[in-house]
């Protein structure tokens, strides 16, 4: 909770220690993550109904619906991301790291800014980011169906 911040009715910024980008730590002002709209009325929803005030946001929560004081086991997120794949009917492998290839992917498909889009993944080099983006079927691609004619394209 020390690292959450309520800016304002917009949202909150969430300072990021460590990460994968930043393995060593050290503060950097990119590193604040913003939390804003179904996402911030998500986390003030979690923070209201948890009580949680300080220590880790997110937590274990027994089968009785008790949220106890020890934060989220690594292991614990890779079985959520794993179960609610599953639940979706999505095809493959999945791990909390999918949740990365998962948010670049999305990014590329709304045409976001890669600038934008590396800022919340913290990556520095354009490559590196785009060895997380899973294309989709060839035969899905608006340029596969240019020939079409301009309704085809502009979908």
């Amino acid at each position: 909770m020390e690292n959450l911040r309520k800016v304002d009715s917009r949202g909150y910024l969430y300072k990021l220690g460590h990460s994968k980008t930043n393995q060593d730590g050290k503060e950097n002002p990119d590193d604040a993550k913003p939390v804003s709209g179904k996402a911030a009325a998500a986390m003030d929803a979690w923070l209201e109904v948890s009580g949680i005030t300080e220590g880790p946001i997110f937590r274990r929560i027994l089968k009785g619906g008790k949220v106890l004081d020890e934060p989220l086991d690594p292991t614990a997120v890779r079985k959520i991301v794993k179960r609610r794949c599953l639940q979706a009917g999505l095809p493959g492998d999945f791990s909390a790291h999918s949740l990365r290839s998962g948010f670049v992917t999305e990014a590329g498909r709304r045409k976001m800014d890669p600038a934008d889009a590396m800022a919340m993944t913290g990556h520095r080099h354009y490559e590196t980011f785009m060895g997380y983006y899973r294309a989709e079927d060839p035969l899905d691609r608006k340029a596969s169906r240019m020939l079409d004619g301009d309704d085809a394209a502009v979908e």
